[in-house]
């Protein structure tokens, strides 16, 4: 019982530095390097000292399942979370188990959403690599690690990532704790960066929906199209900006040709000139699409060749900087007569199912109105 009071009291302790920590954000800009020294010292703390301690004092059995254990787990979980830091416990695979607060606010990204998937995945595509091979190093005792990553939704902002081996109680594999924070000397607040992912009410997203749904409708259904390329481009005008950056159609389904590339103005990677000059038949996803007359929906795509390469040989969703696509089949009665892919960019919310949804419909409307061209 004498251990567990120290231990509680070494935590107090603990959550008292945390605190003042959190007050010192304020201090002046030359200072900071200072306090976030001070704030690496503490997880090193946590890592090195406390954690252990509570491994010791659980495998003696000294009250473990006592109502004043389940404090202290609580306590070491509620420390996680207010951390003034961004942190996040990853498997050797990069996958996240949790995402305090602060992790939040810097990434971007909600805890929920975040916990299962790679973290990698929310890194620019330059850096995945790098990443999963130095977390994977430290998980395999290499010793701890830091690198220079960036965030794919603001990737020209630096971001150091600080890489810790940890051990869970209980657990047979090692866990990383990852320190992420401004390569700047200002610590990231959720000032200094986008805040949480926004929820719109479902009525405001539904209202949005339905006004896009209109305005495909009256755009088919206006002066009548002569050409199924003329059909394609303006289901492609009506979906561009409003509801993606970039829409790219191709016509038919075993022997593809690209008729549409509409872009963002200001784009300097990629222009629309390299999209109309690529062969649709080089983009897997358009191929599958065309293949198996079913919807894909991508967020952060994970392989950068899915859209396949323009002419410098690089790849489009890099180059393009696309944080989530849709690729839909324009199917009627089981035959594909064309695929629209739709791209996302930078800081834009990713598609979402009810999205994914309304473009499927949206779909089998554009694809009646090529059947009905065909039959005049």
């Amino acid at each position: 019982m004498a251990q567990t009071e120290e231990f509680s009291e070494e935590l107090a302790d603990f959550v008292r530095r945390v605190a003042e920590l959190k007050a010192a954000r304020s201090v002046p800009h030359d200072d900071l390097p200072t306090v976030l020294d001070a704030a690496i010292f503490e997880l090193d703390h946590v890592a090195d000292q406390l954690w252990p301690w509570y491994e010791r004092l659980t495998a003696t059995g000294t009250a473990s399942t006592s109502s004043a254990d389940r404090q202290e787990q609580q306590l070491l979980k509620g420390i996680f979370q207010r951390l003034p830091l961004p942190v996040a416990l990853i498997d050797r695979e990069t996958v996240v188990r949790r995402l305090n607060f602060a992790g939040t606010n810097f990434t971007g990204v909600r805890a929920g959403y975040a916990t299962g998937r790679p973290l990698s995945g929310f890194l620019a595509h330059p850096d995945r690599a790098a990443f999963r091979s130095q977390t994977a190093a430290v998980a395999r005792g290499d010793g701890d690690r830091s690198l220079t990553v960036h965030l794919q939704q603001r990737p020209a902002v630096p971001v150091r990532a600080t890489l810790t081996a940890l051990r869970p109680s209980g657990e047979p594999r090692t866990a990383v704790l990852v320190v992420l924070q401004s390569a700047g000397a200002r610590a990231p607040s959720a000032e200094g960066g986008p805040g949480p992912v926004p929820d719109l009410g479902e009525t405001t997203r539904h209202a949005a929906l339905m006004d896009l749904l209109d305005a495909m409708t009256t755009a088919l259904l206006g002066e009548p199209a002569r050409t199924r390329a003329a059909v394609l481009e303006r289901a492609a005008r009506v979906l561009h900006g409003r509801f993606a950056d970039w829409v790219v159609a191709d016509e038919g389904a075993a022997q593809l040709c690209r008729t549409t590339v509409l872009g963002p103005a200001d784009q300097r990677d990629v222009r629309a000139e390299d999209l109309e000059a690529q062969n649709p038949a080089a983009c897997p996803l358009v191929v599958e699409a065309a293949r198996g007359g079913s919807t894909a929906l991508q967020v952060r795509p994970e392989d950068p060749d899915a859209f396949g390469r323009d002419a410098s040989d690089a790849p489009v969703l890099v180059r393009a900087n696309v944080t989530s696509l849709l690729c839909v089949p324009l199917t009627l009665d089981g035959a594909v007569q064309g695929v629209l892919t739709l791209f996302r960019t930078g800081p834009r919310l990713a598609f979402s199912m009810a999205e994914a949804q309304a473009m499927d419909m949206m779909s089998r409307h554009i694809a009646l109105a090529l059947s009905n061209l065909d039959r005049r």
